[in-house]
């Protein structure tokens, strides 16, 4: 008699460990990656560097620092380590560190942006195109084979020129180049998860299309996905900058890398270390997204 009630509490703690398993595989996945990633030196310094530029483009307003819109001609093109300007003056005069950080506002804004919005849409459409196969799937993979035929340089300069000039107009092109690069690893993922087992089962109990896309399929190709989608930023940043200095991105006298560039590159004889200020930070920023992507997708990778 007394044996009922200990095989009762084994089935008890078997059955709970059972449910407990799933959570605990997340659990331990995730902090293996996490482990991993945080062994990366060279990815906790890109993180380290791109938080602190993020960082301080929020909290301007609150560092103290020179209006970055009030120049002087008295006192342009002032040399790096001038006394009151840290990092000089560009050809009006104006506070040149005041407006690198200033500028990464509009600078990280326009170039994270669209690749969020192509990350939503291109897997939205990936999936779709993945999962249900068929015409659906040749509709959507051939429409995105015709933005293939462009350049993506070629393709966010024609779309801006058509739109106009502007952040907005810049963003929206540049999601457009993006969304079809995302569309392809989204549906290759999907292709390739939805003949696995659980979804067979999951369809075999009587679940929807939606419902099997949104729980059981979502999920297992977000990783993939989502490390593609940081490698893009990088790209982004560097198109982005590419639309301002050729005058159809951000409009005078707002502060961004790619414009100050712009109306810079007549001082460059004059003072280039000043001039180079804004190419150097979108090349920091876009070598620190590479690098942290590279370190995120070896993280992933727990096979290695």
């Amino acid at each position: 008699m007394s044996e009922l009630p200990l095989q009762a509490s084994s089935r008890a703690i078997s059955d709970a460990a059972l449910q407990a398993a799933p959570a605990t595989k997340a659990r331990g996945y995730w902090t293996t990656v996490g482990r991993r990633l945080s062994r990366d030196k060279v990815s906790l310094a890109c993180a380290l560097i791109l938080l602190a530029i993020l960082v301080s483009a929020l909290i301007a307003p609150w560092l103290g620092l020179a209006d970055p819109y009030q120049g002087s001609m008295i006192r342009r093109l002032r040399h790096i380590g001038t006394p009151g300007y840290l990092l000089g003056t560009d050809e009006l005069g104006r506070d040149m560190l005041a407006r690198l950080i200033y500028g990464g506002r509009l600078s990280l804004m326009v170039g994270i942006s669209p690749v969020i919005f192509a990350f939503c849409i291109g897997t939205s459409l990936g999936l779709v195109a993945g999962y249900v196969g068929g015409w659906v799937n040749t509709a959507i993979m051939r429409a995105v084979d015709v933005f293939y035929a462009f350049p993506s340089v070629l393709l966010a300069i024609a779309i801006s020129g058509a739109l106009g000039a502007g952040i907005t107009n810049s963003i929206v092109s540049l999601t457009v180049v993006f969304v079809p690069q995302i569309v392809r690893v989204a549906e290759s993922v999907t292709t390739g998860m939805r003949s696995r087992d659980f979804v067979e089962a999951a369809r075999a109990s009587g679940a929807g299309p939606l419902t099997i896309m949104r729980v059981h399929i979502l999920g297992n190709v977000l990783g993939p996905i989502f490390v593609y989608a940081t490698s893009l930023i990088s790209v982004s940043m560097i198109l982005a900058a590419g639309l301002s200095f050729l005058g159809l991105g951000t409009k005078p006298p707002e502060p961004e890398w790619g414009l100050m560039l712009n109306t810079l590159r007549t001082a460059i004889y004059v003072n280039p270390w000043v001039a180079a200020l804004p190419g150097a930070m979108i090349f920091a920023v876009s070598i620190c997204f590479n690098l942290l992507s590279d370190g995120l997708r070896s993280a992933m990778d727990i096979r290695n």
